[in-house]
């Protein structure tokens, strides 16, 4: 049996959707669900051997882009995280999961805190510098055969 031919279109979207490290059991399973259209991924076959260069250029730049700018993925930023926390607390309460409740709000806490990131406040109290530390000077006081 024949393989069906692809559009440019869906092809353009497996491509990108590889290029972001999903797996091709997801791509196919994506692909069924925007375009209709059942891809079959064989684990067995080497997936890019023969890929034209205009598809392997779409790759690289993907990649490249993907790789570089975390900004485009909501999750990286702390308020969409703050919001789906919240919903999820908001669930827990309801379904009366207060185990799991107090877990999103500490989870939450620490999320605002910057527990997650290596950045610390290097400053003192309400901004301003924190005190150098003034170690203590010590005299040496040598020996008396030593004095001159």
């Amino acid at each position: 049996m024949a393989k069906a031919k692809l559009s440019d279109e869906v092809k353009t979207y497996i491509v990108q959707a590889l290029a972001c490290f999903d797996s091709p059991s997801v791509v196919a399973a994506a692909v069924k669900k925007e375009f209709g259209v059942d891809v079959s991924h064989d684990p067995n076959k080497k997936a890019a051997s023969g890929l034209a260069p205009k598809w392997e250029a779409l790759f690289g730049e993907t990649r490249k882009t993907f790789l570089e700018d975390t900004a485009t993925i909501a999750i990286s930023h702390r308020a969409v995280r703050l919001r789906a926390l919240q919903r999820m607390a908001e669930k827990a309460e309801i379904q009366s999961n207060m185990v799991l409740a107090v877990s999103l709000l500490k989870q939450a806490a620490e999320e605002v805190g910057n527990a997650y990131t290596n950045r610390r406040e290097l400053t003192g109290k309400d901004g301003k510098d924190l005190p150098v530390p003034v170690s203590p000077v010590t005299i040496f006081q040598l020996p008396d055969n030593d004095r001159s």
